[in-house]
C-alpha cells in the first residue's frame, strides 16, 4: 500500500496543480513534498475531513486549532511562504472523472464521514446587527476572555493597540516604551493641557485614560462596553492615583451624553462600530467636541482590493468587525463637519507590535495554556500569526487620523506646524 503522504499529495493534486506548496508528514509517519517548504503535520484523517466539510480558510483554521493539523517552525513564516506559493498559481476545478478519483482517494484515506466536532470558542451572537445587546456580546467575546490573559499577553501598560516604535533598534527599548511613546504621540496631537476634558471611547484597559490623566492632568471620561474592562480601569485609576480625574462609564457609544470636550479619542474601537452605523458614530464624536476641539482616531484599515477580517477572525476573534480603506473613513468624518488635519500610517509599527505579542505568547505558553486552555491558546497563536502577515503584506493598515471641529468662523485652533508631536515626554 502506498504511504499515506503520497496519497494525500495525489488527492491535493486534483485541486492544486504543480508541486505541493508544503511538505506533508502524515499520521503514518510518511512524508512527501519539497524539502525547502514548510512542514505541515497531519495527525489524523480528521484534518482532511474538516476541509471536506468546510473547505477554505475556516476548515484549515479549525484543523489547526484542534491540533489535527500542525506546522513545524514559525507559524507566520510558514503561512507566508505557503500562501505566496498558492497565490502564484491558478487553482483548478476537477472534471467529473477527476472528482470521482479524488472522492475515491478521500474514502481510502478515511477522510469521508460525519462532520468532526467543531472546536470551542466560536462566537455565537444573536439579535440585530450592531444592536446594543449584540455589540455587548461581541465585545464580551473578545475582550472579556480574561483580564489575567491580557495581562500575560500585553506589556505593563496594558495597551492592546498598535505601538509607536521611536527607537526600535535600541537594545533597552521595549514594547512598553513603544506603547508609552504612542500614548504621548496621541496626547500631543490632541494638544492636551492640564484641566482639559478628554473623551476616551473604547478605553480598553485604561492605558490612554490613565496616561492622559497622570502625565497631562487631563480630566478623562472613559467609555467601554466591556464589564471586565470597566472594573479593571476603575480599579486601575484608583491604584495609580488618578481616580479624581477619571470617570469610567459602562455604556454603548450611542449612549454617550454631554458635550464640550476639548478632545476625543477612539483607539482601535471604530472597527467594531459597523459600516452602516459609522456615520452616526462620527457625528456623535463631532457633537461631543467643543469648537476647535480635536479628535484622534486610531483605526485599522484595509486596502481597496483587500478583504478585511475573514472567516476565521469573524468566527473566533472579532465578530461583526468592519474595516474600510482609510480614505473612506476620512470622508465619513468630514461629512459630519470635522476637518482632517493629519493622517499618519503606522502599518509597519503594527507588524512589530504583533510580533512582540507573539513572542510573549510563546514565552508564556504554558501559563496561557493553563489559564485559557489549549484550544484558545492555539486560536490566539493562529490569530497573531495571521495578523502579523496581514500588516506586513499590506493587506491591512492602521492609521492615526487627527481631525478638528472648526469654530463657526472656520478657525481650527491648530498650530501652524506639528513639530512637537513626535518628541516623547517623560511621565510626571
Amino acid at each position: 500500500m502506498r504511504p499515506v503522504a503520497d496519497r494525500i499529495a495525489q488527492l491535493l493534486g486534483h485541486f492544486v496543480p504543480g508541486p505541493l506548496p508544503v511538505r506533508i508528514r502524515a499520521w503514518d509517519g510518511s512524508q512527501t513534498g519539497p524539502a525547502d517548504t514548510p512542514l505541515v503535520v497531519l495527525r489524523s484523517p480528521d484534518a482532511l475531513r474538516r476541509l471536506l466539510w468546510q473547505p477554505g480558510e475556516l476548515g484549515l483554521a479549525e484543523a489547526y486549532i484542534t491540533g489535527d493539523l500542525d506546522i513545524e517552525g514559525d507559524l507566520a513564516d510558514a503561512l507566508s511562504q505557503a500562501g505566496r506559493s498558492v497565490r502564484d498559481r491558478p487553482g483548478t476545478r476537477p472534471g467529473a472523472a477527476g472528482m470521482a478519483a479524488a472522492t475515491a482517494l478521500a474514502v481510502r484515506l478515511g477522510a469521508v464521514g460525519p462532520p468532526p466536532k467543531r472546536p470551542d470558542g466560536r462566537a455565537r451572537l444573536t439579535g440585530g446587527l450592531h444592536s446594543v445587546s449584540r455589540d455587548r456580546a461581541g465585545i464580551s467575546h473578545h475582550y472579556d476572555l480574561s483580564n489575567d490573559f491580557y495581562a500575560l499577553l500585553l506589556d505593563e501598560t496594558m495597551a492592546y493597540s498598535c505601538a509607536y516604535w521611536t527607537r526600535p533598534d535600541h537594545p533597552a527599548y521595549t514594547l512598553a516604551d513603544a506603547q508609552r511613546d504612542k500614548l504621548d504621540l496621541i496626547c500631543r496631537k490632541l494638544g492636551l493641557n492640564p484641566g482639559d476634558r478628554l473623551l476616551d471611547v473604547g478605553c480598553g484597559w485604561g492605558s490612554l485614560t490613565v496616561h492622559a490623566a497622570r502625565t497631562y492632568k487631563a480630566r478623562v471620561t472613559a467609555v467601554t462596553l466591556s464589564r471586565a474592562q470597566h472594573e479593571y480601569v476603575t480599579e486601575r485609576a484608583a491604584r495609580e492615583g488618578v481616580a479624581d480625574l477619571v470617570d469610567v462609564q459602562l455604556r454603548h457609544w450611542r449612549d454617550i451624553d454631554g458635550g464640550g470636550y476639548d478632545a476625543a479619542t477612539a483607539v482601535e474601537m471604530g472597527e467594531h462600530v459597523g459600516d452602516a452605523e459609522y456615520p452616526a458614530f462620527a457625528s456623535k464624536l463631532h457633537d461631543a467636541l467643543r469648537p476647535e476641539g480635536r479628535l484622534l482616531i486610531q483605526q485599522m484599515s484595509r486596502g481597496s482590493r483587500a478583504p478585511g477580517g475573514g472567516a476565521f477572525i469573524e468566527t473566533y476573534i472579532a465578530p461583526d468587525m468592519h474595516m474600510r480603506p482609510v480614505g473612506r473613513t476620512v470622508d465619513l468624518l468630514e461629512e459630519t463637519g470635522l476637518e482632517t488635519r493629519s493622517v499618519e500610517a503606522l502599518r509597519e509599527h503594527y507588524t512589530r507590535t504583533i510580533d512582540a505579542w507573539r513572542a510573549t505568547l510563546e514565552q508564556r505558553w504554558n501559563d496561557v495554556e493553563a489559564l485559557v486552555g489549549t484550544t484558545t491558546a492555539r486560536v490566539w497563536r493562529l490569530y497573531l500569526a495571521g495578523a502579523s502577515l496581514a500588516f506586513s503584506e499590506r493587506r491591512m493598515g492602521v492609521d492615526q487620523i487627527l481631525a478638528v471641529r472648526p469654530a463657526r468662523e472656520g478657525a481650527s485652533g491648530m498650530p501652524a506646524t506639528p513639530a512637537d508631536w513626535y518628541i516623547p515626554v517623560s511621565p510626571a
